[in-house]
């Protein structure tokens, strides 16, 4: 008989059965509502982003908490690759981290070893984690589930990191190679247009860097056009960044106001 894991990570389960995840990013709402309307709305993942917003770490891991209690996998975007930071993203309860612009398999490798303890990586142990529910366990279990579960998540958002897409896909620990297509169509020359062909051309190369090794791509920067979305999954993609708090709630705004438009006497 098998025993039940300690901790679960329902976006890692999904992506393995070959399932399509979608996320949402966090950036404007501070408290863990914003966690049980992911989990009402569907989603399996939220990102708390950490790169383009003023969110406290203390906030942040109030919202990772909730998150795993009800079964959305908490990932945090950092705004680079310090070993303190991560760590203490971590801690806070966080199931992953999404790192913006990986350039090369050194900082693949730099990100993977500041989530993992060792002998995989380099990260403090903090003892009782919030993940598991502060329980009182074995190092050693406490460790290997929390290293079995944590994710690492590499943006590729320029030319470099597309040079090095497959160094990347192929560092051991790097679970989704995320093609940031709002940044990189801008490197690229063609900002905004991430339905151009060199974008296109991009993906690709992704897609086929990940299937050569095992990883999952991520489409992100294509949240108002489903219809790519849909052709990279189709190709192979299979994360899913949909948008932010910000732009859905912008979004839901406006469209309500113009139902009253021509409506009112």
């Amino acid at each position: 008989m098998t025993s039940e894991p300690l901790l679960r990570n329902p976006l890692k389960e999904k992506l393995s059965r070959g399932e399509p995840v979608f996320s949402m990013t966090v950036r404007l709402v501070r408290t863990v509502d914003i966690a049980a309307i992911a989990h009402a709305a569907g989603f399996d993942s939220v990102y708390i982003d950490l790169e383009h917003s003023s969110f406290p770490l203390e906030a942040a891991g109030q919202i990772c908490m909730a998150c795993t209690h009800l079964g959305v996998t908490p990932l945090v975007r950092v705004p680079g690759l310090d070993p303190f930071l991560i760590a203490r993203v971590m801690d806070a309860g966080a199931m992953g981290i999404v790192v913006p612009g990986v350039q090369s398999a050194d900082q693949a490798h730099a990100a993977v070893s500041a989530v993992k303890h060792a002998p995989w990586g380099e990260r403090s142990f903090a003892g009782s984690a919030p993940q598991l529910h502060y329980r009182s366990l074995p190092s050693d279990q406490t460790i290997r589930a929390l290293d079995e579960t944590s994710m690492v998540v590499a943006m590729v958002e320029s030319r470099a990191g597309l040079d090095a897409t497959e160094a990347i896909a192929a560092v051991d620990g790097v679970d989704i190679v995320l093609v940031g297509a709002s940044d990189l169509s801008g490197e690229l020359g063609f900002a905004g247009q991430v339905d151009h062909p060199e974008v296109h051309k991009a993906f690709l190369h992704v897609i086929d860097a990940c299937r050569a090794h095992g990883k999952t791509v991520g489409i992100g920067g294509m949240g108002g056009r489903p219809d790519l979305i849909r052709q990279y999954l189709d190709l192979g993609a299979g994360y899913v960044s949909t948008g932010n708090d910000i732009s859905f709630l912008s979004a839901a705004a406006a469209q309500k106001r113009r139902q009253f438009d021509g409506g009112l006497a």
